[in-house]
């Protein structure tokens, strides 16, 4: 049985070797047996930290044709490709079938005459790090792996990558030190890529011992990042079974077979350069299709998928596995929530300059999802308007990085004029390239999208700027976004939370809107807000607050059939007194505030408790909104 030593460092060697006793037994079905070894090693008690992540470990750290893993966002599915899954060597004198499942390239010669010959199929996804990820995210992965001997690898002897390059801090002596050969294979490799999109962020500075006449088109390769300023690696996963079962969009920890061989670089430059002495007519890819869907390996790995799971939750301080399979920790946070809760609710107050209305509802927001959809309408959304955010001291930001603080994957959307008019947001279908573009709304589910209505100036917006607001109000409506494909729009559903932060009512439709009331004056409010910014929590509390949102969004929760007619009783009764009073989209609303105040106390159905503390908060809410109303007649 392979040590783990074996199964991480050598896997396309398990593979071969059970591939080569199945030539006795052609139905042993050893491919099937193959993905099961792996999915058992992986079981194993933490085995999956053993394995080095392409997140997390600079590329060229890691060995060639090892395992990795990757956690990733399908960002786009490439046509299916063939390949050979069998094929037998050249060499008559040692005739041997070989395996090509899990590879790029073959290490011999090839007899393209063999009727043993195997044509199989395998799909190929585009895929990013999951976009927005904070920063405290990866901090606590690298620590959860840090004693694991596998989980950083020495640089390979066997290969050197052109892609690893120094970081500034080292001495610049080593130069010195660099061998002839490595130098020789630079230029032709892509040496001046900028070293911000490999996946060593400490490395900064391009390499100039090539000349500029030597760039390659890899060079100015865009990885499609969703997100503007994003780092880390892309990747071109290699799917061979059951690849129907992923969408688009879908975030997944791959497990696979790590390839980067500078052959595929090179044949890549040989297809380039023949199909520009055939025909138009006659290639099948044009130049810049080539170009995207065959980047250099050092760049874009190319991941052989043996196994992937889909991400129930984007949260490392969480079990992997569903809640339900982990009722002792299920238990444990259980018995924790409404204690949390009320540290969360005074830390939230406190951040919110001193309202503690406004830090229920953002808790309530933070923790909301769309749990189903009925017909088009998506329900358990909570899109939250926050109005009445003072515009001194760079409030909004500082907002946004304690939001940061507490949520695995954010972003922050200034809705300046410039910004509107020039972002990308929704992902665009390039046919020259056939490829999807990507856009700043090609977002993983449960992404916290913070917009801050108080960058808007007057001006006008252009055709791409209210495009650009259309689509934030279909995202906010409908949780969905119109992927945009030239001849026709491609609805994609998507579940984000879209916190609005605004001065007046916001431009764009919410589900709730809570007017602040601060308790600081404009005087004191820079002093106020230093006290607060990246408030010195104990990492471990900050942990038990992130642990809280995330097992809260997850619970299931229902309603019995007594609390439905208690509450349908409840509604006949508030009409009686003022029919104008409340509508059903009131009813609605409190519907929603009554489910998500049940889960953030960790109860799993609706009490009658919690049916009248939605029913005060509202009827608080509304009043501050009718109140404000009469101050500001002018205002919605």
């Amino acid at each position: 049985m392979p040590s783990t030593h074996d199964w991480i460092n050598n896997p396309l060697g398990v593979v071969e070797g059970m591939f080569a006793a199945s030539q006795n037994n052609p139905s042993s079905g050893w491919e099937a047996k193959a993905v099961e070894f792996f999915k058992d090693r992986l079981k194993e008690k933490d085995a999956h930290t053993s394995v080095p992540s392409l997140n997390d470990v600079p590329l060229h750290y890691l060995k060639p044709n090892s395992l990795v893993k990757f956690r990733c966002l399908i960002q786009d599915m490439f046509d299916p490709e063939f390949y050979m899954g069998v094929y037998e060597t050249v060499d008559p004198s040692t005739k041997v079938l070989r395996c090509g499942k899990y590879k790029d390239v073959t290490e011999c010669g090839v007899d393209f005459n063999s009727r043993n010959t195997v044509t199989a199929e395998r799909q190929t996804f585009y895929c990013v790090p999951i976009p927005g990820e904070n920063p405290w995210f990866a901090l606590i992965l690298s620590h959860s792996y840090a004693g694991s001997s596998q989980a950083r690898v020495v640089p390979s002897t066997s290969y050197v990558p052109s892609r690893q390059k120094r970081s500034y801090e080292e001495d610049d002596d080593m130069d010195d030190m660099d061998t002839q050969p490595q130098k020789q294979r630079e230029p032709h490799t892509g040496a001046l890529i900028p070293t911000e999109q490999h996946g060593n962020g400490d490395c900064k500075r391009l390499e100039t011992e090539a000349p500029s006449s030597q760039m390659t088109p890899a060079s100015h390769l865009d990885l499609n990042f969703p997100l503007p300023g994003e780092k880390g690696p892309s990747c071109l996963v290699k799917v061979y079974e059951d690849w129907d079962s992923f969408k688009l969009n879908d975030t997944l920890e791959v497990y696979g077979i790590l390839s980067v061989s500078p052959a595929l670089s090179a044949l890549a430059d040989e297809k380039d350069a023949s199909s520009s002495l055939l025909d138009p007519a006659e290639c099948m890819e044009t130049a810049e299709e080539q170009r995207v869907h065959s980047p250099p390996a050092s760049l874009v790995p190319r991941l052989h998928m043996l196994y992937a799971k889909t991400l129930p939750h984007n949260n490392p301080l969480l079990p992997s596995a569903p809640l339900e399979d982990n009722s002792a920790f299920l238990s444990s946070t259980l018995s924790e929530m409404a204690s949390v809760r009320a540290e969360l609710l005074t830390y939230l107050t406190h951040v919110l300059l001193g309202d503690a209305l406004a830090a229920e509802y953002l808790i309530l927001h933070l923790i909301s999802n769309v749990y189903t959809r009925r017909d088009v309408l998506p329900l358990g959304k909570f899109t939250l308007n926050l109005s009445g955010c003072p515009t001194v001291a760079s409030y909004t930001e500082r907002f946004y990085q304690i939001i940061q603080q507490l949520v695995p994957c954010s972003y922050y959307l200034g809705m300046s004029l410039q910004n509107m008019n020039q972002m990308r947001l929704v992902p665009k279908k390039d046919y020259v390239a056939n490829r999807l573009v990507s856009g700043a709304l090609q977002l993983a589910r449960n992404t916290s999208l913070f917009l801050d209505e108080t960058q808007l100036e007057q001006g006008q917006l252009d055709t791409t700027g209210v495009r650009n607001v259309t689509a934030l109000g279909n995202l906010i409506s409908w949780q969905k976004v119109d992927y945009d494909f030239n001849y026709h729009q491609m609805e994609f559903p998507c579940n984000i939370n879209v916190l609005i932060a605004s001065e007046g009512r916001s431009l764009l439709p919410s589900d709730c809107q809570i007017h602040l009331q601060p308790q600081v004056g404009p005087a004191t409010m820079e002093e106020y807000l230093s006290s607060i910014h990246m408030h010195p929590q104990a990492s471990s509390q900050l942990n038990k607050l992130r642990i809280y949102l995330s097992v809260a969004r997850l619970l299931d929760y229902s309603i019995s059939d007594e609390m439905t007619k208690s509450v349908e009783d409840d509604f006949v009764d508030m009409r009686k007194d003022d029919p104008q009073s409340i509508s059903a989209e009131d009813l609605h609303r409190m519907l929603v505030v009554a489910r998500l105040l049940s889960l953030s106390l960790g109860q799993t159905s609706l009490s009658r408790d919690s049916w009248l503390r939605a029913k005060h908060i509202e009827a608080l809410r509304r009043s501050r909104m009718e109140q404000h109303k009469c101050v500001n007649g002018n205002e919605p």
